[in-house]
């Protein structure tokens, strides 16, 4: 286990978040990882639920809430606390959610809309405070088929 993660910025042009997480975390979970995916609303959280059990008609994520009976061992934890109650190697980090404590994940991912303008300023600053900091960033961006193409 890292004692600094990877941090990659995902920076959404072409596509949704809701396009975008279930791939993210489908490849999470084939790694043998498991995943904590933080929000900073509860409705954002309700959406993303939602979403995992329906983004493809045959098949869906295995997953749960925080707060909820056997969070432990979900697979895939919702939350807005960002406690690791899932003993997750990666942690999604959704809007302006707070990074928060690093220690003993592998990867994080800042999922943010480069088309909101203010979620795209608040990604500039992270990026600016964190490479600061001396972190291992990695800066992911679509290209016009809608590949992911490492960018920075």
């Amino acid at each position: 286990m890292s004692e600094k993660p990877e941090i990659w910025f995902y920076h959404l042009e072409r596509s949704s978040l809701e396009q975008v997480l279930p791939t993210l975390l489908e490849k999470t979970l084939e790694r043998g990882w498991r995943a904590l995916v933080k929000a900073s609303a509860e409705h954002r959280l309700d959406d993303v639920d939602e979403k995992l059990w329906t983004y493809r008609e045959d098949s869906f994520l295995p997953h749960g809430r925080a707060g909820t009976p056997h969070a432990e061992r979900q697979p895939v934890l919702l939350s807005e606390t960002g406690e690791n109650l899932n003993g997750a190697q990666a942690l999604f980090i959704l809007d302006d959610a707070e990074l928060g404590a690093t220690e003993g994940f592998e990867r994080c991912f800042i999922i943010f809309d480069g088309r909101d303008e203010p979620a795209l300023q608040q990604a500039r600053s992270r990026w600016k405070a964190l490479k600061d900091q001396g972190a291992d960033l990695a800066y992911w961006r679509q290209t016009d088929e809608g590949r992911w193409e490492r960018a920075a």
